[in-house]
């Protein structure tokens, strides 16, 4: 095994991770604002408001999630030296 596959791993996890939190608000606030918009016919009113509102949500657990992976990166380093 090589001694970089702990570096590797973390690197895995943050991709899919960060993936997800980027992913997940804009497709549900894409596909919700589209239907309330739809419903209601007020188009693009609340696909707006959603997708800034995910766009928020998404930044903020994106500066939090860095900072845990940060620990972590921080944690490898201290064990490889």
């Amino acid at each position: 095994m090589s001694s970089d596959a702990p570096y590797y791993r973390l690197a895995g996890r943050i991709f899919a991770d960060f993936s997800g939190t980027i992913a997940v608000p804009a497709v549900l606030g894409a596909l919700s604002g589209k239907w309330l918009d739809e419903r209601y016919g007020t188009e693009p009113l609340y696909l707006l408001i959603l997708l800034t509102l995910a766009l928020v949500f998404t930044g903020f657990a994106i500066v939090k999630k860095a900072k845990k992976y940060t620990v972590q990166y921080e944690s490898l380093i201290k064990r490889k030296s």
